[in-house]
């Protein structure tokens, strides 16, 4: 197993042997069940499907339900998908907890930035706008954005006001600074992805796999 699923609980910050402030995020990162374990024979490939965070069962379709209860497990809130090694001993309704990153020093964790709403072109790109004096009427407008005649229409990729943030972001190579397994908490040096209590992916780094000191 690769990763599993958590949820960001907030930044602090802790010391380390030396005695130097280290900012880290904590993450509630599991326990997760198995929903389905997927094989190549079957599905095309291998992987497990995790579960995480109880829900009511009132919410859930019918449909979904069929699935948790193939799996005899209660009905979660969200799921998502891990690979899986084609020799990996991995059974519906297994618990999946903080064990599976024994060995790794760095997670690549994955989550939703805050979302900022509509803006406009001076905070989303920090354009400088317009004259601020003299009667000018351009403080935070956009200004031209085309050419006359030809090609009598608006280039591709020019930047404009609209929605901003709420973007899937991959935070890589986060170091980890403790593991609490008995509380199911993981501290990362450094920010993540979202506000405090959105959903977060956490996989062993790929690009830094180093093991822990």
């Amino acid at each position: 197993m690769q990763g599993l699923i958590g949820k960001k609980l907030g930044m602090t910050q802790v010391f380390d042997a030396k005695g130097e402030m280290v900012p880290v995020t904590m993450i509630a990162a599991g326990p997760c069940v198995v929903i389905q374990r997927k094989t190549k024979a079957q599905d095309g490939y291998d992987a497990a499907q995790l579960g995480f965070e109880d829900r009511r069962e009132k919410g859930v379709s019918k449909a979904a339900m069929g699935r948790f209860k193939k799996a005899n497990v209660g009905p979660k809130r969200y799921l998502a998908e891990f690979p899986l090694d084609p020799a990996e001993e991995c059974k519906a309704g297994d618990v999946v907890s903080l064990s599976v990153l024994d060995g790794a020093a760095f997670v690549d964790v994955e989550g939703v930035t805050k979302g900022l709403g509509f803006q406009g072109v001076v905070k989303k790109f920090k354009m400088s706008g317009g004259v601020k004096t003299h009667g000018g009427h351009s403080k935070r407008r956009v200004g031209s954005i085309g050419a006359k005649v030809a090609p009598a229409r608006v280039h591709k990729g020019k930047r404009l006001p609209g929605r901003d943030g709420r973007l899937h972001v991959t935070q890589q190579n986060l170091k980890i600074v403790e593991v609490r397994a008995e509380s199911n908490v993981l501290l990362v040096k450094g920010a993540v992805p979202g506000p405090t209590g959105r959903l977060l992916l956490i996989r062993k780094s790929l690009k830094k796999a180093g093991k822990a000191s």
